[in-house]
């Protein structure tokens, strides 16, 4: 098988059907009169029908998600929360007496999953970081590796009105590492399989591993550790992601088989061997994280989320060389491996809920194409983390997706241009923000 936290990168700057109406014939027994052939009028409906809550929404251009040309002039029909059907106007079967909602000049596309983020472990804090998200067009955040309490855990089971649905890793593991709190520490493979049992047993979604030395401060997972982290968590059906910042380490937890990059490769451009070893694991996925540019980004477009002021502050980091030199890798890497059809996912690590909007711009820039870029983030980011009733606008899944004013083919930059927010067919209240 394949608690509220600085954010680092911005810190410094059968599916259901609608009813249908059946026409009941009247059985004649024996003896009785032959049915006359004149015609029925006024036939009043049955007293018991059950009302009609299918809804169409009709006329945007409908970007499905899973790379396939978009949809002109569409009619998507939602009923229960369920996609029931989606095609162009005209061709999709209309369940009479169902509600319309007009979308002319507009493009929709999937909710976006930010498959990568660390948030408040508190109950109340962590589902207002969830509406946060919501109101922004993410409608699912998976939490990596630092969830501490149950309470966090248990809000996976819950179905917020608003809020996006969240999936977590549970308490990653690394080796010894003070001032990291939320985490498994372990020295050996029975410590390193240990963790991984007690991760399993809290029923978390996917398990995250540190593999990085943290520029030199400290020990760091060796192929022996995570090796064993990696066969014990595939034994129970639990798919791995770690945190990776050299190519060699790369190299070692692909022998491993490890399933999810939570990071790019972030020392150097990565070479040949590398993309050859992809090659033989094609399921493995990667989450660029790209991090910052390290130049003067214009965020006016967080007006109604965010006061002025806080606008000003956060784009007050300006240009840093430095981070525009790392950045830079970090680019040609990720455009190096899509290139080489590697399945790109999505995330943004940190706590911010508007950044999946600027990640989705590094990634074009970085040398993906838009559609590329949205299925990252919708479809393929549900999949890595077994989101499986959402990630694309199809028949038999839930009813997620962002109404925008503009389309994010032309210029990614449009995801940001939201009118509404569906979550499972119900729109999301954006009167109102929560603000940082």
């Amino acid at each position: 098988m394949k608690q509220k936290m600085a954010d680092s990168r911005f810190s410094n700057a059968a599916a259901p059907l609608w009813p249908l109406a059946i026409l009941a014939l009247a059985a004649c027994g024996p003896g009785s009169e032959p049915a006359t052939e004149e015609p029925m009028t006024d036939v009043e409906p049955a007293a018991d029908a059950e009302p009609v809550t299918a809804v169409v929404f009709e006329g945007a251009r409908v970007i499905t998600g899973d790379g396939s040309d978009p949809i002109d002039n569409a009619a998507v029909v939602v009923d229960g929360g369920v996609i029931v059907a989606v095609g162009p106007a005209g061709e999709v079967a209309t369940p009479a007496g169902a509600a319309s909602v007009d979308l002319s000049g507009m493009t929709v596309m999937p909710v976006i999953v930010d498959a990568h983020v660390h948030m408040n472990t508190s109950r109340d804090a962590l589902i207002n970081d969830l509406r946060q998200r919501a109101w922004f067009g993410v409608g699912a955040a998976v939490s990596m590796g630092s969830d501490d309490t149950e309470e966090a855990l248990a809000v996976r089971n819950e179905e917020i009105s608003g809020a996006a649905r969240f999936r977590s890793a549970g308490l990653g593991i690394t080796r010894p590492e003070p001032g990291r709190r939320v985490v498994h520490w372990i020295d050996t493979e029975e410590q390193a399989r240990e963790a991984v049992r007690t991760e399993a047993a809290r029923n978390v979604d996917l398990i995250k591993l540190w593999v990085d030395d943290r520029d030199g401060q400290y020990e760091q997972l060796t192929p022996e550790l995570y090796g064993a982290a990696i066969d014990e968590a595939h034994q129970h059906g639990i798919r791995v992601s770690a945190h990776i910042f050299d190519l060699e380490d790369a190299k070692g937890l692909l022998r491993a088989d490890v399933d999810i990059y939570a990071h790019g490769v972030r020392d150097r451009d990565v070479d040949d061997e590398f993309i050859e070893m992809l090659a033989g694991q094609p399921d493995t996925v990667l989450i660029p994280n790209m991090g910052a540019r390290g130049v003067s980004t214009d965020l006016s477009w967080l007006a109604g989320a965010y006061s002025d002021e806080e606008i000003a502050e956060l784009e007050a980091a300006g240009d840093n060389p430095d981070i525009q030199e790392a950045h830079g890798i970090q680019a040609r890497n990720l455009a190096r491996m899509s290139e080489a059809g590697m399945i790109i996912a999505f995330g943004t690590d940190g706590n911010t809920p508007w950044a999946p909007h600027v990640e989705m711009e590094d990634m074009v820039l970085a040398g993906m194409s838009p559609a590329d870029v949205i299925v990252a983030a919708t479809r393929n980011s549900a999949a890595a983390v077994g989101l499986d009733q959402m990630g694309t606008i199809e028949a038999g899944k839930s009813a997620d997706f962002i109404v925008l004013e503009a389309d994010p083919l032309e210029d990614i930059t449009n995801t940001r241009r939201i009118a509404s927010v569906y979550m499972r067919g119900e729109e999301v209240d954006r009167s109102s923000y929560g603000g940082m």
